[in-house]
C-alpha cells in the first residue's frame, strides 16, 4: 500500500478515535482481556509459552492418552482464561482481582484431577465417588463460566438449555421426551469420559487446531497479513471499485489463517473500509463488503476457521477430502461478492486507485513473496498424505525459516518466543468453545436428542427434502448466532445435520450444508456480529450494513442447496473435466444472480429482468446439462434486453 493510502487510513482511524482492541472487545469477547505489566505479564507469558511448548512437544514425540492430552490442554486453557478475562466487564483490566485468582486455581485443578488420579478413574470405570461428583460439577460449571467470559453468552445459553433438557426429559411431551438422566450419571458422562467435555471437539483442539493457530500466529509475526493486503491492492486496487475488490481478495487470503469473522473484519477492515468510503462507496455498502468477505474467510480452505479438522473427524474422511469438497463452493461465494462489488462500482461510476499510487506486483513478490512459502508447503504436505498435526508442525518451522530468507522480514528470538505466547492466547476461544460444545454433544449422546430432533424436523417437513433443508437452514442460522466457528460447526452438525442425512443426503454434503448456514449467521440479522463490527468501522447503521452483507453473501444461501441436490459440486464422484465445466457454468450463473441482486448488469435492471437473471443464474449454478442450457437461454434473454435498453439510454444521453 502506498504512503498516501497509509496516511489516509491512519487519519480515518485516528480521527474517529478507534482503538482496535477496544473496538474488537465490543463485538468479540475474546479481545476483551486484561493487560498486565510486571509480574502479572511474566506469569501470563510463562503459562502461555508452556502451553505452546507442551503442544509442540506432544506433536513431535507423540500425544498422551486421549483423556490425559485433553485434560492437560483444557487445564492450560482454563488457567489463562480466568487470569486474562475478568468476572465482570466493569472490573479493572490492569490488575488481577482476588476472586479471579481463586477461580483460576480451582478451574486449573479440575482437569488436573483427571491427570493425577487417572489410573484410579480407569480402574473404577464409570463408578462416580462423592469426590468425583464435586470435581465434575465444578468442572462443568467452570467450563461454562469460562465460555461466558471468552466466547460469550450464546453458547452458554445453548449448553444450559441442553443440560436442562437432560433433567427434564420425562416431563417433556411429544417426540422429544426421554426417561431422564440423574445428576450422578450426567456428571460422570460429561466429565469423566471422552464423550462429553473431553470429547472429539476438544481432542481435535488439543492436537490439530492448536498447532494451526500457532502457525497463524507466526505467519502474522512475519508480516504475511500486510503482504496479503498489499498484494490485493497491487492486483485489484486499480480496477473499477478497486478498494472493495481489495477487501474481498485480502479477506479471502486472510481467511486461510484466521479463525474469526470479527477478527478478520478488524484486521483488514480498518484499512479497506476507509479506502472504500474515500472513493465514494456508501458507508453501509463498504461495511457490508468487508463483513461478507471476512465471513467467507471461515468457508475458505484449507483451514475454514479450524472447522475443517473437526469435519474430517466427525464425517470420518481424510482431511484433504474436506478441503477438496469445500473449494468450489468457497470460490463461488467470493466470486459472487466480487461480481456484486464490480456491478455496484459500475452502477455508481466508482473508480479505482491510480496505478502510480499502488505497489507493483513483481516488486512485492520479490521482496516478500517468500512469506507465502509455508502456505504452499502446508497444502503440499497435506496432499502428500501427512497428518494435519505433522503438516502444521513442519509449517511452523518453515514459517520461521522462510522469514529468515530476507533481512527485511527476519524475525528475532524474541519474536519466536512472543509467537509462542500469542499462539496460546489466540487458541483460548477455540479451547473453551470446544469444551463447551462437548457438553452439548454429551447430552445429545446420553439422551438420543439428535435422532429425536431430526425426526421432528422431518415430520414438520412431511418427509420432503426441500422443506427439510429449509427448516434445517433456519435451525443452523439460529444455532450459529454469536457462536465462534468451531463450536458453531459442532452444534449445527450434532443437532441439525442428522435430519437431512436421514433423507439420504451424503454425510459430507449434510455437514457442509449446516456449516455454511451456521457461519452465515455472522452477517444475518438480528445478531450479525461481523456486519455490526464492520458498521462500527464504517460509521454506518448496523442493520442496514447487515442487510447489505446478506445480499452480498447470496451465494452462501444458494450454493448449499445446490451441492446437497448435486454432490458433484463438492467433487464427490466426479471427474476433472466435469469439475472445470461446473466451475465455468457456476461462474456464469453467479454473474446472473449477482446482477439480479445488485439490480444492474449493463444498466439498471427492472424487476422482470432481475427475475430473469436470477432464475437463469440459479439454473446455471445447478450442475446438470439440461438446467445449464435452460439457464443460459434465460441469461442470454436478460442480457439482450439489457443491451437494447443500454443502447436506447445511450442514444438519449447523446441527444
Amino acid at each position: 500500500m502506498t504512503e498516501r493510502n497509509h496516511k489516509l487510513t491512519e487519519e480515518n482511524v485516528k480521527g474517529d478515535n478507534i482503538n482496535l482492541r477496544k473496538f474488537l472487545a465490543k463485538y468479540d469477547r475474546e479481545s476483551d482481556y486484561r493487560c498486565f505489566s510486571g509480574i502479572g505479564a511474566y506469569l501470563v507469558a510463562f503459562i502461555a509459552i508452556s502451553f505452546s511448548l507442551f503442544q509442540l512437544y506432544t506433536a513431535m514425540f507423540g500425544v498422551l492418552d486421549a483423556h490425559l492430552q485433553r485434560a492437560a490442554h483444557l487445564s492450560f486453557g482454563l488457567a489463562l482464561v480466568y487470569i486474562l478475562y475478568p468476572t465482570r466487564r466493569s472490573w479493572c483490566r490492569n490488575s488481577m482481582h482476588w476472586f479471579d485468582a481463586l477461580l483460576a486455581v480451582v478451574a486449573t485443578s479440575m482437569p488436573l484431577y483427571i491427570i493425577v488420579f487417572y489410573k484410579d478413574l480407569v480402574m473404577r470405570s464409570g463408578i462416580v465417588t462423592p469426590t468425583d461428583m464435586v470435581i465434575g460439577v465444578l468442572g462443568v460449571f467452570l467450563v461454562m463460566e469460562a465460555a461466558r467470559r471468552v466466547v460469550g453468552w450464546p453458547i452458554v445459553i445453548v449448553a444450559s438449555v441442553f443440560l436442562a433438557y437432560a433433567f427434564a426429559g420425562p416431563n417433556i411431551p411429544g417426540v422429544l421426551a426421554h426417561q431422564g438422566v440423574s445428576l450422578k450419571h450426567l456428571v460422570g458422562h460429561l466429565f469423566f469420559t471422552t464423550e462429553g467435555i473431553f470429547g472429539i471437539p476438544l481432542g481435535v483442539s488439543a492436537t490439530f487446531i492448536f498447532l494451526f493457530i500457532l502457525f497463524g500466529a507466526y505467519l502474522e509475526k512475519t508480516g504475511l497479513g500486510k503482504f496479503f493486503i498489499d498484494l490485493a491492492n497491487a492486483v485489484a486496487g486499480w480496477a473499477s471499485g478497486g478498494p472493495a475488490k481489495v477487501s474481498v481478495l485480502s479477506s479471502g487470503l486472510m481467511g486461510t489463517v484466521s479463525g474469526s469473522s470479527v477478527g478478520n473484519v478488524a484486521g483488514t477492515g480498518c484499512l479497506t473500509i476507509p479506502m472504500m468510503k474515500s472513493l465514494g462507496y456508501r458507508p453501509q455498502f463498504a461495511g457490508a463488503v468487508e463483513a461478507a468477505a471476512s465471513t467467507g474467510g471461515q468457508l475458505m480452505p484449507p483451514i475454514m476457521g479450524a472447522a475443517a479438522f473437526l469435519m474430517a473427524e466427525f464425517v470420518g474422511i481424510p482431511y484433504i477430502n474436506v478441503v477438496k469438497a469445500a473449494t468450489i463452493p468457497a470460490l463461488l461465494y467470493f466470486i459472487g461478492i466480487w461480481i456484486c462489488v464490480h456491478l455496484e462500482a459500475r452502477k455508481y461510476g466508482l473508480k479505482g486507485i491510480p496505478r502510480n499510487q499502488l505497489p507493483q506486483v513483481g516488486k512485492l513478490i520479490l521482496e516478500r513473496g517468500h512469506l507465502a512459502i509455508p502456505l504452499v508447503a502446508i497444502i503440499y504436505l497435506l496432499i502428500s498424505g501427512y497428518t494435519p498435526m505433522r503438516a502444521a508442525l513442519w509449517a511452523i518451522g518453515l514459517t520461521i525459516l522462510a522469514a529468515m530468507l530476507r533481512s527485511s522480514t527476519r524475525i528475532t528470538l524474541n519474536d519466536i518466543i512472543q509467537g509462542l505466547e500469542k499462539g496460546a492466547r489466540s487458541a483460548l476461544g477455540v479451547v473453551i468453545a470446544c469444551a463447551t460444545a462437548g457438553i452439548i454433544i454429551g447430552v445429545v449422546t446420553k439422551t438420543g436428542l439428535g435422532l429425536k430432533l431430526s425426526s421432528a424436523l422431518i415430520d414438520l417437513a412431511q418427509g420432503q427434502l426441500l422443506p427439510t433443508l429449509f427448516f434445517t437452514m433456519i435451525s443452523s442460522i439460529l444455532l450459529g448466532m454469536g457462536v465462534p466457528t468451531t463450536a458453531n460447526y459442532v452444534i449445527t452438525s450434532t443437532i441439525a445435520a442428522p435430519a437431512i442425512i436421514q433423507l439420504g443426503v451424503p454425510v459430507l454434503a449434510a455437514h457442509m450444508f449446516v456449516f455454511y448456514f451456521g457461519i452465515i449467521a455472522d452477517v444475518t440479522p438480528p445478531v450479525a456480529l461481523a456486519a455490526f463490527a464492520a458498521s462500527g468501522i464504517a460509521k454506518s447503521k448496523p442493520m442496514e450494513t447487515a442487510l447489505n452483507a446478506s445480499k452480498l453473501a447470496i451465494a452462501a444461501f444458494l450454493v448449499p442447496y445446490i451441492f446437497v441436490m448435486s454432490p458433484a459440486l463438492l467433487m464427490i464422484d466426479t471427474t476433472f473435466t466435469q469439475v472445470l465445466l461446473m466451475i465455468a457454468t457456476s461462474v456464469v450463473g453467479m454473474t446472473g444472480v449477482a446482477a439480479a441482486v445488485s439490480g444492474y448488469l449493463l444498466t439498471n435492471a427492472r424487476w422482470p429482468e432481475r427475475i430473469l437473471l436470477f432464475a437463469g443464474g440459479l439454473l446455471m449454478i445447478h450442475p446438470h446439462l439440461q438446467t445449464d442450457l435452460f439457464g443460459l437461454s434465460l441469461l442470454v434473454g436478460g442480457f439482450i434486453i439489457q443491451r437494447v435498453r443500454y443502447g436506447w439510454e445511450k442514444q438519449s444521453r447523446e441527444r
